[in-house]
Order: structure tokens, then sequence, then C-alpha cells
């Protein structure tokens, strides 16, 4: 299991929705997302600075990286961009974080 963690920005006026929209994953999302090995996500909102801090489990890289190919993916990155920063193919604008100390 590989520990990944990243923050991304959701538009101030949009946490609400940003969080509705996700307490509705569609579950073929949810499906593309365990397809692609992930497990134990989780995303933050910070309401201060609208910085969204995201940790998730994967099993491999490569599956992982494997899903921005997905259409479902794209589908879900489409139906979010209103609400955040985004990259011209419309996935989130993100940045990983380095771990740098984890306890059992």
């Amino acid at each position: 299991m590989i520990r990944k963690a990243f923050v991304m920005t959701v538009h101030p006026d949009k946490h609400d929705e940003y969080e509705k929209r996700h307490n509705e994953i569609w579950p073929e999302m949810i499906d593309e997302l365990q397809n692609h090995g992930t497990s134990n996500y989780s995303i933050f909102l910070d309401k201060e600075t609208s910085k969204l801090f995201g940790y998730v489990e994967i099993d491999d890289e490569e599956l992982w990286s494997k899903i921005a190919l997905a259409e479902m993916n794209k589908k879900w990155w489409k139906f979010m961009e209103p609400l955040m920063e985004t990259n011209p193919d419309k996935s989130p604008v993100t940045k990983n974080l380095r771990q740098v100390f984890h306890m059992d």
C-alpha cells in the first residue's frame, strides 16, 4: 500500500457545492477509483484558504496514473471543473505532497 497526499483549490463561493457533489458521488466513479487500486480516500477543506487536502491509499503507482485516462474520471473532472482550479484538460490543479512522517 502506498500513501498519497495532495492539495487542490476550490473556489471560495463553491465550498458547499463541492461537498454536496462528493456526498452524492456517482457509484460508477467509486467503482472506477476502486478499479484503479484506491482505498481509504479522504478530502478535507480549509475554509479560510479554500485549500483541499486529499489523502488516498493506492496499490500501485502505474495503475493509479491510468485513472486519468478513464472516461468516467474525465466525466467527473468536467462535472467538477466549475468548482475548482483546473488544468486545460479539466483535471484539478494538484500539488503532490511528500510524506515526511508516518506513525501506525
